[in-house]
């Protein structure tokens, strides 16, 4: 078995928890406990961690203590959180990156995610979800889609990442999501016909592979997985309410 280390970033602001008295995201209560929690039992569960790093404000360091995993504090930015908790975990040759907005995550889906990462020579994976298979399993859950020439997807919280190209591939990552506000600065890296295919929904999957990889300098690879629970995280109120309904048995 790969030696897997695993990171939950938690340094969110309190934003959807602020009426609800918690200092932070991650304390938001679902199903009775706080939201973190489940992410990190899914995860520990899962068979595959040697080492759980929740990295987050020092609100946070009780909680780590309490659920048996090292806490580190959060940075500014999302990818110097990432790279904190990467340096508490040198000695791992995997990364496995979650956000802490995943209650609905299991064991079961983090398995099948890294089993099916571990077919394929890459060294970045990450997971997408069909649109078919998250409005099937969660009614009323409203996601960002991307519509390719195999389908329409969105995007998954976790990520696999070779540990001896994390932080290069964070690094470069952080470049890109300061251009996410630029199009032409991101037509310039991406290119304009990848843009145009994109518009068009003609883009393929490998062909978005390609791209993405040559951005970050790795081999990555995207993953199709059949756990909708992977890609459906809390990111408005609606979403805390929906999962919130989820776990009290009362959504359609």
């Amino acid at each position: 078995m790969r030696k897997v280390g695993g990171i939950v970033l938690a340094g969110g602001s309190p934003g959807k928890g602020e009426n609800l008295g918690v200092s932070t995201e991650a304390l938001l209560p679902v199903g009775g406990r706080p939201m973190v929690t489940w992410v990190i039992g899914a995860l520990r569960k899962s068979g595959y961690l040697e080492e759980l790093v929740l990295v987050g404000p020092p609100d946070l360091s009780e909680l780590a203590r309490e659920e048996g995993v090292r806490w580190v504090l959060a940075g500014s930015t999302a990818v110097e959180s990432a790279l904190n908790g990467y340096q508490a975990l040198q000695g791992s040759q995997w990364i496995l990156l979650s956000t802490a907005d995943l209650p609905l995550l299991t064991p079961e889906a983090v398995r099948d995610f890294l089993e099916r990462c571990f077919k394929a020579e890459a060294d970045l994976y990450y997971p997408i979800v069909t649109r078919q298979s998250v409005e099937e399993k969660f009614k009323g859950a409203r996601r960002t889609y991307v519509r390719l020439r195999e389908g329409t997807f969105t995007g998954g919280n976790l990520a696999l990442i070779r540990g001896d190209t994390f932080t290069s591939c964070a690094l470069k990552g952080e470049k890109l999501v300061k251009l996410r506000k630029s199009p032409l600065g991101l037509a310039r890296q991406i290119g304009p016909l990848f843009i145009l295919k994109f518009i068009l929904g003609r883009l393929t999957l490998a062909e978005a592979e390609r791209s993405f990889s040559r951005l970050l300098g790795v081999r990555g690879t995207a993953v199709i997985t059949p756990y909708p629970e992977i890609g459906v995280d809390v990111d408005k109120p609606e979403d805390w309410e929906l999962v919130s309904r989820i776990f009290d048995g009362s959504a359609p």
